[in-house]
């Protein structure tokens, strides 16, 4: 017996393959702020903000709800889990919505009321927190309404938002290391770079796969 393995199931292959690595690199940052600790690794440069409580609970709210989120979101698009397994899918659906549009959305925002990088960084994640929670919300409404190719498309578009937490820090380790930019301007790059990159390749994606 000859196994055969299309074309799209290896694509999905790596891309899983792809988002555990990262993932676990995730998880390995996420790991600095436990236990709470404001003296180390981002936190250094973020001295000022940190002193107000508001701050505090929205970057540890932010930090520590994030990794689930990725996980979440991980179930969501492996035909064989939704077909096998329906209620994996939808428990890991439904703590992806919570978690986002409760949690780590709102916490974004604020996050990005205070970042670095000036007026231009501060819209940057301001408009990525809200459109994370509207693409993310729409996902919802369209699966009540069992309009399943609508909530596909707008998953699809909100977890290319969440999987900017790992494109900013690529794109950020690549400019420093090729164009050996200053820590700030990468910064400033980045903060659209990360998602707006992100959004523009599912869009294309999207578009491509409807006429396919």
């Amino acid at each position: 017996m000859v196994l055969t393995i299309n074309k799209r199931d290896v694509k999905w292959v790596v891309f899983y393959l792809c988002l555990l690595y990262f993932t676990y690199l995730m998880v390995l940052i996420t790991l600095q702020y436990v236990p709470i600790n404001f003296d180390v690794a981002f936190l250094r440069i973020k001295q000022e903000q940190i002193v107000y409580m508001h701050y505090k609970i929205a970057f540890f709210s932010h930090v520590y709800s994030s990794i689930f989120v990725l996980l979440a979101g991980f179930t969501q698009f492996s035909e064989h889990l939704r077909k096998r397994w329906r209620i994996v899918h939808r428990v890991g659906g439904y703590l992806y919505l919570f978690l986002i549009l409760i949690v780590a959305a709102p916490s974004g925002f604020i996050m990005g009321i205070h970042a670095n990088g000036g007026l231009s960084s501060k819209i940057a994640f301001c408009i990525l927190s809200i459109l994370w929670s509207v693409f993310t919300f729409k996902a919802f409404l369209s699966a009540l309404r069992s309009d399943f190719k609508a909530h596909r498309a707008f998953m699809y578009r909100s977890y290319a938002l969440t999987l900017s937490a790992i494109t900013l820090r690529a794109w950020k380790w690549l400019i420093i290391n090729v164009f050996e930019t200053a820590p700030i301007d990468t910064y400033k790059i980045v903060a659209w770079l990360g998602w707006v990159l992100n959004l523009l390749v599912i869009e294309l994606y999207l578009r491509i796969d409807r006429k396919g």
